[in-house]
């Protein structure tokens, strides 16, 4: 089974799965959304793995994502630090050239 398909039944399952927590990130990450002119804060694991799995543009899926991909997966199941999670989807932002900043708008 692939990432994304783990990470969405993992994401609508959240709540009932003990192994799975949604980690919020120590500073939020702003990005801007297919909607010009108009950013979303992103402040957890969460939040992040469901932008990743179903907003992401499929143009900007490249190497940067499918790590955050797996560090979002690895950060709510506890086996890597939500700090290397976020510098991952911060690296996958940037890549795709959505990025904005970081603290809240």
């Amino acid at each position: 089974m692939g990432t994304i398909s783990v990470l969405r039944r993992s994401i609508r399952w959240n709540r009932g799965v003990a192994s799975m927590r949604d980690e919020q990130f120590d500073v939020p990450i702003i990005i801007e959304t297919e909607r010009t002119g108009r950013l979303l804060t992103v402040t957890g694991t969460v939040q992040a793995a469901s932008l990743l799995v179903d907003k992401w543009p499929q143009a900007k899926r490249g190497p940067k994502y499918r790590s955050a991909l797996k560090a979002m997966m690895d950060a709510m199941e506890q086996r890597r630090a939500v700090g290397t999670a976020r510098r991952a989807f911060t690296a996958a932002a940037r890549e795709a050239h959505v990025f904005v900043g970081e603290g809240r708008h």
